[in-house]
């Protein structure tokens, strides 16, 4: 367990880094062809780990289901992905190191990572599939890796700065 909870706070910190010496709107800037902006990744990386966490805790419950959504859950959802009015870089971060602690906690607190929850219906899950408590942290380590991944071609298309290299 501690090598994944490990795994995951390199990526964060990395997705993190990325952000290192920006205002409020370099970090909702979009620098690519994409809709992604800096501050809308660690939004939307916070998002992900709430809702998994919620996920640990509750089972299905916790993710809703896909063919529910209202337009108006689709348009939050999209707001994940941007900095709004009145959001700022600071309060951002602050939102996702919150998220992170309780995504620590509440997997540190589980008696066994085999514990296991059905996935929704959804048209990209088999039916009956369960996901164990080290696979949906397997999830969560592989979305903030790729966002971070995101978030340094963002950056560098930004400002030229890198995280690696």
């Amino acid at each position: 367990m501690n090598d994944l909870l490990d795994a995951l706070a390199g990526h964060r910190e990395m997705l993190r880094y990325t952000t290192r010496d920006l205002t409020d709107e370099q970090a909702g800037l979009r620098t690519t062809a994409s809709e992604l902006c800096l501050g809308g990744l660690i939004k939307h990386v916070t998002s992900v780990e709430r809702t998994w966490a919620a996920f640990l805790l509750e089972g299905p419950s916790a993710l809703g289901g896909v063919t529910d959504m209202t337009e108006e859950d689709r348009a939050r959802r999209a707001e994940e992905f941007r900095m709004l009015p009145g959001e700022t870089l600071a309060g951002v971060l602050d939102a996702y190191a919150e998220a992170a602690r309780r995504t620590d906690e509440v997997v540190a607190g589980l008696p066994s990572l085999d514990v296991t929850h059905p996935l929704p219906d959804a048209p990209w899950t088999k039916p009956g599939t369960r996901w164990s408590a080290r696979r949906t942290l397997l999830h969560i380590i592989g979305e903030t890796a790729q966002h971070a991944g995101h978030a340094d071609i963002i950056r560098e298309a930004l400002d030229g700065a890198r995280s690696m290299g």
